[in-house]
């Protein structure tokens, strides 16, 4: 019967309190296996807030477009100013109405790893851009008296 392990472990998001790839600390012990399954925790933020197209942007748009573009010009040169600039300001009105843009951002990872004896780990951590994991990589476990890091094996 294999012996099951879970191990959860979620670093503080401050910075001075977090575990930097470039800080000698000391490590109680190391564990060596591979990376079962790689799950990424996201966060969506929201970019723009306006989430529908009423119109009154575009028409308001249109309006003091074609304004702006009445000030230019004369006979049909001032007629196409007047069109060039409503048409301008109501696709500006128009963008400005948009629908919400999400932008994700993943801040954690879970990583369940199968160590060398056989045994299941499972490790949330804060996701380095520089070190990302995939299903089959090696990984060492680190344990420190603060916590748990993983680190791919070199």
């Amino acid at each position: 019967m294999k012996k099951w392990i879970w191990i959860v472990v979620i670093f503080p998001l401050f910075a001075n309190a977090a575990y930097q790839r470039n800080q000698a600390r000391p490590v109680n012990k190391v564990v060596f296996g591979a990376v079962q399954t790689v799950r990424y925790i996201s966060d969506k933020t929201v970019e723009q807030t306006k989430t529908s197209h009423s119109g009154w942007e575009t028409l308001l748009g249109a309006a003091i477009g074609g304004v702006i573009g009445h000030q230019f010009g004369s006979g049909h040169g001032n007629d196409l100013a007047t069109v060039v600039g409503t048409a301008a300001g109501a696709g500006v009105g128009y963008t400005q109405s948009a629908d919400p843009i999400y932008r994700q951002q993943d801040k954690l990872v879970e990583l369940l790893i199968k160590t060398h004896d056989d045994k299941l780990i499972d490790v949330i951590q804060d996701v380095d851009p520089n070190m990302l994991f995939g299903s089959g990589d090696s990984v060492r476990i680190l344990y420190f008296d603060e916590g748990v890091r993983v680190d791919k094996e070199m």
